[in-house]
């Protein structure tokens, strides 16, 4: 066979992606733009026919990026067995949490068992999806041998972890890639074919190590995030601004990241992947207690934002139930239309079952996602003024803040957007 580590290096090879969301549809069209062939699978025909049609689910990828990529010969199909064409297999499907917090797997599962029946000897096989340490080889790896083809022989396997940030101008292309195969030979292939995909690697000695690197990234922003939300909740008791206390402490030149406190944490990675790793530490009777003690502050700051909202109404002698609140923002972070896992949904869930008549100004994430969470929506330009009070929960660009504070009585700014737009405002108050 070929050498695969000149082959990849020097080729026109087939790109093969499993799962067209928010990491597959990018990577494909990433390697789309680096001149190689590109083919999607997804298990959703409905996705595989929007996709055809050049109509693109997700914000990263618009409309015109994935009209020049079909242009180009992008392929999507909801049929595996079109993976048989790629010459490398990058597999970037969903890994959740289960209803008790432990990880969900059965993505990755099912993703293992179409390698298991449609990978063919010269392929490499890429894991992208967070997980714990040794999945790859606990999954793929027996895939391989299942498919009757043997490992630096026929096929090689690896991991490398997805770097994805919804909505910020680092695209998949900029982002370093770390990368680190089951074997050193599988890691010398995949860092050839990644090298075409991305101008900066990191090579690391296995894939563990690769699947150890994406938790740490995460995990030491969820411990960070959980220590400002507590030195949050110290500084109100305190009667002091916590804001104005990490923009001080943020001159000092080393030695401190300012990290802001929120009214909880969203999105697909920072609630999940600590998860995973406390998990995997508990199969081995280890305690993670940095990361234990961040999930019991950063899961309980809904819960907190509630009662700080509920105070505020009560200094204007007014209950939470039958009040009428507006919740300002529910995508899990500015500026997109992803709510997964947003904290913002959890606040207002809260205050739902306190009673409170909850709608929702986001125009960002829209009228028939806010409606179909179960809450009113309300325009931009809607008069405000029936509201007791506003909670500024995702603080997206384009809103008007100021008119905001002037229409609604009181207004809780749990993202402390009026101090970094400098409006002064007597009826705001900050997280």
């Amino acid at each position: 066979m070929t050498d695969r580590v000149e082959s990849f290096s020097t080729d026109t090879w087939t790109a093969g992606v499993i799962g067209l969301g928010y990491v597959g549809l990018p990577l494909l069209v990433t390697a789309v733009r680096s001149g190689l062939q590109a083919i999607g699978f997804d298990v959703s025909s409905e996705r595989v026919a929007d996709l055809s049609a050049g109509r693109s689910h997700v914000d990263d990828v618009s409309n015109e990026a994935l009209a020049t990529a079909i242009e180009a010969g992008a392929r999507f199909s909801s049929d595996p067995a079109i993976l048989a064409e790629a010459d490398a297999i990058f597999i970037c499907v969903p890994s959740p949490l289960g209803r008790n917090r432990q990880p969900d797997l059965s993505y990755i599962e099912a993703a293992a068992d179409t390698v298991a029946r449609f990978a063919r000897s010269g392929q490499l096989i890429s894991l992208e999806s967070t997980t714990y340490p040794g999945t790859t080889e606990d999954f793929l790896v027996p895939a391989v041998a299942a498919a009757g083809l043997t490992l630096d022989d026929d096929v090689w396997v690896a991991f490398s972890p997805e770097r994805v940030s919804p909505g910020d101008e680092m695209k998949t292309a900029d982002i370093p890639k770390v990368v680190g195969g089951v074997t050193t030979r599988s890691g010398d292939v995949a860092e050839a074919a990644y090298r075409r995909l991305v101008p900066s690697i990191h090579r690391v000695s296995s894939a563990r190590a690769a699947e150890m690197s994406k938790l740490l990234e995460n995990t030491y922003r969820a411990v960070n995030i959980g220590l400002i939300n507590e030195i949050a909740q110290l500084c109100h008791e305190l009667g002091i601004d916590v804001w104005e206390v990490v923009d001080a402490a943020a001159t000092k030149p080393f030695g401190f990241q300012a990290f802001y406190p929120g009214p909880g944490v969203g999105g697909h990675c920072i609630p999940l992947d600590p998860q995973y790793l406390a998990w995997r530490a508990r199969e081995t009777n280890f305690t993670t207690r940095f990361i234990d003690i961040a999930e019991q502050v950063n899961s309980r700051m809904p819960v907190y934002s509630a009662d700080r909202i509920a105070e505020i109404l009560n200094g204007q002698g007014l209950a939470v139930r039958g009040t009428q609140v507006l919740g300002v923002g529910i995508a899990y972070k500015p500026d997109i239309a992803d709510d997964r896992e947003s904290a913002s949904i959890h606040v207002l869930d809260v205050l739902k079952e306190r009673g409170a008549h909850v709608a929702v100004l986001d125009p960002v994430v829209g009228a028939t996602r806010i409606e179909a969470l179960g809450y009113e929506p309300v325009g931009p330009d809607d008069d405000l003024s029936r509201f007791s009070i506003a909670a500024v929960l995702t603080d997206h660009s384009d809103l008007d803040y100021k008119r905001l504070a002037d229409q609604v009585p009181a207004v809780f700014d749990a993202r402390g957007v009026y101090r970094r737009l400098g409006i002064t405002a007597e009826n705001v108050e900050a997280l």
